[in-house]
């Protein structure tokens, strides 16, 4: 991006980290989001705990500024943070509970690490970081080599360099690092370490908004539901096939395996050991470091989980045929708010009474009447007109998720891969196109599963209608191969 003088206009007015910097208020709401969420790599916070954090931290400072250096309350300067006008909190309520949660947006997380930078460092390495940047280059240039020869070339010369490292070892010429370069090292991978906790934010933030962007296409869509089925299932599959989610996956399945995390907690004891390493004096987090990361992983794939949640829950048949009027209502309210989300009204929207307890006095309850007897009237009853087809109560659709990773993992079993066509050849779907959306829920959550784009199978079911003919149908889909 060229930093000309249009582009830092606008992001000097529009941008949130610049807006905190330029904020009265910057020392209080940077620091007291650093020691709350970014110290302790806390993600989500609930609103009563954070208030009663930020009370805590006006309290201190109106004993050493005087009671007018905030006049305003916590809860509302948390608002305040988190309004459209600021964004340096997200504020949102999580599913199954009415208590507001705050999390911290990437942009105030940036701007933190520009003020911690600021500081003076009493060392700073630059050995370490040319190491680095050399690994990469030699990484990328033989990663990107199809030329077999040179490939095998450049095996060779690491061989003969690492039998001559053992010859000398061998000879007792053993090289250790001195003290500088044990700093320098640990100072890379502590700022590594830092950078790579913020990046998951801006992760969790992009695939949030692509999220975001499914459901403002549910809530205005207005043709048929197939295309949206199709769309959707595109939006899906772009997450996991973009650069940032091969990514975001390489390093689940590195840092997920048991073994790696048993390596990281060794070499975490025996740097953190190191008397050069101890006179750095490093945060005590920093042997856990590796389960932080993990932690803030698990909240960004939670996130995307959310995309295959909301899709199952659109393809429930029946729940969207009893709630047609409901989804109706709540769809008008939805266009209309991201109608105003861009321009919203001045003032207040609407107002909402105060909850009250409905007190009842003793002598205000009815006295007690007694229950009147009907009189049934001994006649024959007679058989109504109704044109309705009874048959809509019984087209109940429920899909056996553990049958069919039963049968996936029998699959698996004696073979290191099989094709979803396989799969349905050997047990045919009982529920139409529901099951077979389940088939790829469970590929892209319960199992491994590659997506053949260039290779199209042909998936082919039987149902009966009302009146119970047999109708056949068909999907055609990129091939999709379970692996083990």
């Amino acid at each position: 991006m060229t930093l000309d003088f249009a582009t830092l206009e606008s992001l000097r007015t529009r941008h949130p980290a610049w807006r905190l910097l330029r904020s009265d208020h910057a020392p209080l709401v940077a620091g007291f989001l650093q020691r709350v969420f970014v110290a302790p790599n806390v993600r989500v916070m609930a609103a009563a705990d954070l208030v009663e954090a930020l009370e805590d931290e006006l309290y201190a400072l109106r004993e050493q500024l005087g009671e007018d250096a905030f006049p305003k309350s916590a809860q509302e300067y948390l608002n305040d943070w988190a309004s459209i006008e600021k964004g340096w909190l997200r504020k949102f309520y999580q599913q199954g509970s009415d208590e507001p949660q705050f999390d911290l947006t990437p942009a105030t997380e940036k701007a933190i690490a520009w003020l911690s930078a600021l500081t003076e460092r009493s060392f700073v390495g630059t050995g370490s970081r040319l190491l680095t940047l050399f690994d990469l280059l030699k990484q990328m240039s033989e990663g990107s080599e199809s030329d077999p020869a040179k490939r095998l070339a450049e095996l060779h010369k690491r061989r003969a360099e690492t039998d001559a490292e053992i010859a000398r070892i061998q000879a007792g010429d053993i090289a250790l690092l001195d003290d500088s370069a044990l700093k320098d090292r640990f100072q890379q991978f502590m700022q590594l370490a830092r950078e790579l906790l913020t990046d998951f934010r801006e992760v969790e933030y992009n695939f949030r908004q692509l999220d975001r962007k499914v459901r403002e296409q549910i809530a205005l869509w207005e043709g048929a539901k197939g295309a949206l089925l199709e769309e959707i299932m595109g939006e899906r599959d772009a997450i996991g096939d973009s650069d940032q989610g091969k990514s975001f996956r390489a390093f689940c399945d590195f840092l997920m395996s048991s073994r790696r995390q048993e390596e990281l907690t060794g070499l975490l004891e025996h740097v953190l050991a190191l008397p050069p390493v101890i006179e750095l004096r490093p945060d005590a987090r920093t042997r856990r470091v590796h389960y932080d990361w993990l932690e803030a992983g698990e909240h960004t794939l939670r996130t995307v989980a959310q995309l295959s949640q909301q899709l199952r829950r659109f393809l429930d048949d029946q729940a969207w045929l009893e709630n047609k009027r409901i989804m109706d209502i709540l769809h008008g309210i939805e266009g209309k708010a991201l109608a105003l989300r861009q321009a919203p009204p001045a003032g207040d929207i609407m107002r909402i009474a105060q909850p009250g307890a409905a007190i009842e006095l003793a002598m205000e309850r009815p006295l007690f009447t007694p229950a009147f007897k009907p009189l049934i009237t001994d006649i024959e009853l007679q058989a109504g007109d109704s044109d309705a087809d009874p048959a809509a109560l019984y087209t109940q659709i429920v899909v056996d998720k553990a049958r069919l990773t039963r049968h996936i993992r029998q699959a698996l079993q004696t073979r290191g891969q099989i094709m979803l066509s396989e799969l349905i050849d050997t047990q045919p779907l009982q529920q139409g196109l529901a099951e077979l959306v389940t088939y790829l829920q469970l590929g892209s959550d319960s199992f491994k599963a590659v997506v053949d784009e260039n290779t199209e199978d042909l998936i082919t079911w039987s149902t009966a209608t009302h009146d119970g003919a047999i109708v056949s149908k068909q999907a055609r889909l990129p091939r999709v191969i379970f692996v083990r």
